[in-house]
């Protein structure tokens, strides 16, 4: 079936009126909805409820105006990033599966969504969760009819990370832990993004002393987030197939740094919409649906030969120094505020960038 794309505006924080609209206006139903990618306005932190309250607005749209029950909606993949600083605007991508056709010809985006196995909390850092995340991507890969690598454009996933608890229960099985609990989101991310660039080829298997070591490595196509309410690797892939129907294609591209606006144009260009060489947000011309990126602040303290503050600030965490910072970029290259820019991006793109992915509407 045909993927369709829609990118919505979050008017408040339990706003969920734009997808209701295009429920109503019957651009899809309610049951065709089958993912949700969003930035949500709180803090970004383990605190940050207002995760929570998109993804029940969302939710209850879909259960409203549909017929899967309770169970069935909670199991659509909602991927809510937390976190609007600077000119960030709250804001959802839909996809929704649909019955619209396109040429056979021509490659349409496709997604894919599995499960890993399950990650112990041993796993996260080492070797093992390499493993498992990698074989979640291929069934993802095989859940989307993707069969070559390259033809994927965009994995994001959802892992666990240390608590109290998983590392008493660790402990009790006679098994040590890789890091601190406040380290364990970026190590869990940076360990995802190994993962999947080994299920993609993109690097071989990494010795235990790389993982969140050896920046070199990471993925092109990786954007990882975690959190405390899953034992395991959630997956949802996308790429482009022949003859998927539908008007929309994706591709990606990397930011080498911060300022690296020719890469989001790149990675347009990658998803099959034409741009001058020295393109312009108006050179879109309303075809871009969404950018999605991963960024942090580079550990070398550079950008440019500048020398940068991010890492010495202790009023403002660098991690919401370099979304703003990425996010005032990407929103200037696309003309939008709406961009989706997360943070915690080890082993996701080249160290102090990160992999930027972009769906188009095609002709």
């Amino acid at each position: 079936m045909a993927v369709d794309v829609v990118k919505i505006e979050i008017k408040s924080v339990m706003d969920a009126s734009g997808l209701e609209e295009h429920i109503l206006a019957g651009r899809f139903k309610a049951d065709e909805v089958v993912a949700v990618i969003g930035k949500t306005e709180g803090n970004g932190g383990v605190n940050d409820f207002t995760r929570i309250l998109s993804d029940q607005a969302f939710r209850k749209v879909l259960m409203d105006h549909g017929t899967r029950d309770a169970a069935a909606v909670k199991k659509i993949p909602m991927v809510w990033s937390g976190g609007c600083d600077g000119v960030i605007t709250p804001h959802a991508t839909v996809f929704a599966r649909t019955a619209e056709a396109g040429p056979a010809s021509e490659t349409r985006i496709v997604m894919g969504t599995a499960l890993s196995p399950q990650i112990l909390p041993e796993d996260i850092g080492r070797p093992a969760m390499v493993e498992k995340v990698a074989e979640g991507v291929r069934l993802a890969m095989k859940d989307a009819g993707i069969t070559d690598p390259k033809d994927v454009h965009y994995v994001q996933t959802k892992t666990p990370l240390l608590t109290i608890e998983t590392i008493q229960d660790a402990y009790s099985r006679g098994q040590t832990v890789a890091c601190e609990l406040h380290d364990s989101m970026g190590v869990s991310n940076g360990t995802t993004g190994l993962g999947i660039a080994v299920a993609l080829g993109e690097i071989d298997m990494p010795r235990a002393e790389q993982i969140c070591h050896d920046l070199d490595l990471y993925s092109a196509v990786a954007s990882c987030s975690s959190g405390v309410e899953l034992d395991c690797a959630q997956i949802v892939l996308f790429g482009n197939k022949a003859g998927a129907g539908g008007r929309f294609r994706i591709g990606h591209s990397v930011m080498k740094d911060a300022l690296d606006m020719d890469g989001i144009y790149d990675a347009i260009r990658d998803a099959g919409l034409a741009l001058p060489e020295r393109a312009r947000a108006s050179d879109l011309n309303g075809k871009l649906v969404n950018c999605f990126m991963k960024c942090e602040a580079d550990k070398r303290g550079k950008l440019r030969g500048r020398r940068q503050i991010m890492l010495d600030d202790s009023d403002v965490h660098h991690h919401r120094h370099s979304k703003a910072a990425v996010g005032g970029v990407a929103a200037a290259a696309i003309g939008d505020a709406a961009v989706f820019v997360s943070v915690d991006a080890m082993h996701q793109g080249p160290h102090g960038g990160g992999p930027v992915i972009a769906i188009v509407e095609m002709d």
